[in-house]
């Protein structure tokens, strides 16, 4: 009861005030109103107050907002790709050892050790390293730089490595693993992929399509147990074999950021060497078209004065392979022994004129081949040689040049004559230096390759 009676005196008594307080903002109001005077900090009025609170808090909020992309935008241009370095010839994937070192020397972490090396000094880490024991040793350049590790060669010599090593010992050796920003991984990527000595325009235009095939590795781990997206090899893309240039490291800087969407997403971008006048869809590969990949489309890789590459080494070229031989690379390739080849003929192509599916007939049984990579390596090996329209000669390898081709027989010999060189499917990179040549920029290019598709960052 006493409790209840404090509490109501308690409220008379802030009523009262409250009452005070408004007569008294009340009088200074008539008075300023009187007299003319301005309107000073402690004399603005409670709804101006008000306002101003409300706008302080919208500010922060709007610059809490700009901190939070800056922050977003910050993250992505940061964001890092994580490559498995293979042996030489990218045979394998288990180094027996690494070799490495650095202008200023190495920072070395182990498990609870940190160890430091001089200026170029030289460690060797095998799988018996004791730092092992409890998890992966882990190797940087003291001063950011990068690192020779001279256990690799690769096209131009002993590779460099800018950001991370991360080593893992297996039962066989060492896996190792390179970490670096996305844009760091692109200037050793392009040169590797695309001559530097190609038309800037043509760079750039590579550019976007190696940052789009990254981003898209890097939706998922190809090697899970060691967090690697990609390794260094054409599994994926290329990443270090030619030597970092100045005018690739331009055109990766001068698109920093810039992706290919088609309604929204990120696409992957494939791109090959030399078209023969034509590009393919997803059907060369036994996929078929549809709202996803709808930007990959056949199109004409030519301008009013016809195809861009006809003046090309293999925009054109002719095999001509032997009855025997012929007949022992498909029994190797294939895995079935049909006898000795009787005929061989495209039954099947698609968009552009790519075959996807070869029957050949021997005279033991046949063999029916589908789709493009299939039918290039059915045909593929050694014991021939492909002559290229400009006269020179190339021994043949484990694919054939590529799928856009058509057979004829003489004889014992079968005439292969084909046009451009590799898949098909996306961007001719030799396609996009002729474009280049001839006045057109790194946007014309890939909107002509993969129509549908926005450059956006």
């Amino acid at each position: 009861m006493r409790r209840r009676n404090k509490k109501h005196y308690s409220i008379y008594i802030a009523w009262i005030l409250l009452l005070l307080c408004v007569i008294g903002g009340l009088k200074a109001g008539i008075e300023e109103s009187a007299v003319g005077k301005e309107q000073t900090h402690s004399e603005i009025s409670i709804q101006s107050r008000w306002e101003e609170l409300l706008k302080s808090v919208s500010e922060k909020k709007n610059d809490k907002k700009k901190d939070q992309k800056k922050s977003e935008s910050t993250e992505a241009a940061q964001k890092n790709i994580r490559i498995l370095l293979m042996t030489d010839g990218y045979k394998q994937i288990v180094h027996k050892e690494l070799k490495v070192s650095a202008t200023g020397g190495l920072i070395i972490e182990k498990t609870g050790t940190r160890e430091e090396t001089a200026e170029n000094e030289k460690i060797t880490i095998t799988k018996e390293d004791f730092g092992f024991q409890n998890g992966k040793i882990r190797v940087t350049a003291k001063d950011g730089g990068e690192m020779v590790v001279s256990s690799i060669r690769r096209g131009y010599g002993n590779p460099s490595y800018a950001g991370i090593l991360d080593l893992y010992a297996t039962s066989e050796g060492i896996v190792i693993i390179n970490e670096l920003p996305v844009e760091s991984y692109l200037c050793k990527v392009v040169p590797s992929e695309m001559p530097a000595s190609y038309q800037k325009e043509a760079l750039k235009a590579q550019a976007v399509c190696a940052r789009n095939y990254a981003e898209r590795q890097m939706e998922d781990y190809a090697y899970p147990e060691y967090q690697a997206h990609v390794n260094d090899s054409t599994d994926y893309q290329v990443y270090n074999n030619s030597a970092q240039q100045d005018a690739s490291t331009e055109a990766v800087r001068e698109t920093a950021g810039e992706v290919l969407k088609y309604k929204g997403n990120i696409v992957t971008t494939y791109y090959y060497s030399t078209s023969c006048g034509k590009t393919t869809t997803m059907k060369a590969w036994g996929t078929s078209e549809n709202e996803s990949n709808g930007y990959l489309q056949s199109v004409e890789v030519k301008d009013k004065n016809g195809d861009y590459e006809k003046s090309l080494p293999w925009y054109r070229w002719e095999a001509d392979i032997d009855q025997d031989i012929l007949s022992a690379l498909l029994a190797e390739n294939v895995k079935k022994n049909i006898g000795t080849v009787q005929s061989l003929e495209v039954t099947k192509t698609g968009p552009g004129g790519v075959a996807l599916q070869i029957k050949t007939v021997g005279d033991k049984g046949s063999i029916t081949v589908d789709t493009e990579n299939k039918i290039r390596k059915a045909l593929g090996g050694n014991g021939y040689e492909i002559k290229k329209q400009d006269g020179t000669v190339a021994q043949s390898g484990t694919l054939l040049p590529s799928a856009f081709f058509k057979v004829k027989k003489a004889g014992n010999i079968f005439k292969i004559i084909g046009g451009g060189y590799g898949h098909g499917i996306g961007m001719s990179q030799n396609g996009a230096n002729e474009m280049a040549k001839k006045g057109k920029n790194y946007q014309e290019i890939l909107k002509m390759f993969y129509p549908g598709t926005t450059i956006e960052k």
